[in-house]
């Protein structure tokens, strides 16, 4: 099969129950949020990095701990604090006596599933090191070029309560994720079911792997060949525009962020077994894609204005296309 041709319905009925496969598993360390374990699923799906806004001690490391056990991946954790030095993520170049040359050692954004943790606490120096790897998936320490493994995916969050000592992400970082999502707090009967397995000290370690690495990467062909109708096209391609012109936004929808919206539709549609996109796989992505790209001006903010607000006006300004695969 190749991204040009349309995905058949075997491949499309493995992507779906792997997928559910996936979801269940990552859901056994993250009770009742059916929901982000979606989005993360899909992100991984996608080929795409997922960035969680959320307050301390709501499941943000048990998420990328599952994710990676769930698809026999490697994880690391990288805790940024503001003397993080940018080749405390890459790795760095040692000097070897014995050898009488310089080796590289990796740094812990090595793996196939990385936690940034608080990401907004490191400098933007140190922050823009992942730049390169999020987009391009290597490293260049040094003048050499290393690869990160397949498949590579960046997990950050940041807290949206502590604004002391923090470093704002900029524009370009933010638009490398290709999605931004929160966790919340369980409902009752979820966070019940946790204190009654207290018992088991760490969910996350007890997921078992469901799938290998190389299916990620197979996940990830299967939907890019989803089929996008031409008209849900020049939806998307509309609404990226108008969000440019509107009148609460500094910054609309950027080209790679249309990109992401489609490619994440792709796989959200593969996802609930379907070779096709619908209107509604739109509807369902669009805050999570546009949130964290759309750039609200003084005046929306000071009149209590939100993202999904303007996300709101702009299907309403935008009518959907009628389902047509």
């Amino acid at each position: 099969m190749t991204t040009h041709t349309l995905a058949h319905a075997d491949e499309i009925a493995w992507f779906g129950e792997t997928f559910t496969t996936i979801v269940d598993a990552v859901g056994e360390a993250l009770v009742g949020k059916d929901r982000v374990v979606r989005l993360a699923v899909t992100a991984l799906a996608a080929g795409g990095h997922l960035l969680v806004e959320d307050v301390p001690g709501t499941g943000k490391t048990s998420l990328a701990r599952s994710l990676a056990g769930a698809v026999r991946g490697s994880h690391q954790r990288i805790q940024f604090t503001p003397d993080l030095l940018p080749s405390d993520v890459t790795g760095a170049s040692i000097y070897d006596p014995h050898q009488q040359r310089f080796e590289f050692r990796p740094g812990p954004v090595f793996a196939n599933i990385v936690l940034a943790d608080e990401i907004n606490r490191a400098s933007p120096k140190t922050q823009s090191a992942l730049l390169e790897v999020m987009e391009e998936g290597r490293v260049t320490v040094d003048g050499v070029t290393h690869g990160v493994p397949e498949p590579f995916m960046v997990i950050a969050t940041q807290n949206p309560i502590e604004q002391a000592g923090t470093y704002r992400l900029p524009e370009a970082q933010l638009d490398r994720f290709l999605m931004k999502t929160a966790i919340g707090y369980p409902d009752a009967a979820a966070t019940i079911g946790v204190l009654s397995g207290l018992a088991e000290r760490d969910r996350a370690a007890a997921v078992r792997p469901v799938i290998g690495t190389d299916q990620v990467l197979r996940l990830r062909e299967v939907a890019r060949s989803v089929h996008v109708s031409r008209p849900l096209l020049e939806f998307a391609q509309t609404l990226a525009e108008r969000s440019r012109e509107h009148r609460h936004l500094r910054l609309g929808l950027s080209v790679r962020g249309l990109l992401g919206y489609v490619h994440a539709a792709k796989a959200w549609a593969a996802g609930h077994g379907r070779n096709y996109v619908v209107p509604d796989d739109l509807k369902e992505l669009a805050v999570p894609v546009m949130q964290h790209r759309m750039l609200l001006d003084a005046d929306a903010q000071f009149d209590g204005v939100t993202v999904p607000d303007v996300v709101d006006e702009l299907f309403d300004a935008v009518p959907l296309p009628a389902a047509d695969h």
